[in-house]
């Protein structure tokens, strides 16, 4: 070849694909330890986890359900029992009434006092999921 330079031709079986160094094993550079290069970073700060810090708190959930022709749009208010990744449970301690809600359907929740946002120390973690 006229310069000595590599030829532009792939090697047998290459199929033309770019070559590359192998990985190497460890966390990816900029990436935090325990997280998956390419992911998302792990999130602790989810609505779950804010909601269990106001656990026994006072609040109303506006949710919608969409395609639900008697009611599109919902107000629920009540105390903070639990919540999880997918739900929240309020109840209504003056008439019995519990309510399991999806957070699919929540749009937002409001509260008639401040909330506590970040955990005090010495309390269980927050919650955390692996990268989807």
């Amino acid at each position: 070849m006229p310069g000595g330079g590599q030829s532009f031709y792939p090697a047998p079986g290459a199929q033309g694909f770019p070559q590359f160094p192998p990985a190497y094993a460890g966390s990816a550079a900029g990436a935090p330890s325990g997280q998956t290069p390419g992911q998302l970073p792990i999130e602790q700060s989810y609505i779950e986890n804010i909601l269990r810090l106001n656990k026994g708190k006072l609040c109303t959930v506006f949710a919608t359900f969409e395609g639900n022709n008697k009611w599109n749009a919902k107000e629920f208010t009540g105390i903070i029992e639990a919540a999880g990744r997918d739900h929240v449970i309020l109840s209504d301690p003056q008439v019995g009434t519990r309510w399991l809600i999806p957070m699919v359907a929540v749009d937002y929740i409001q509260f008639p006092e401040e909330i506590e946002y970040e955990y005090p120390y010495g309390s269980s973690p927050p919650a955390t999921y692996p990268p989807r």
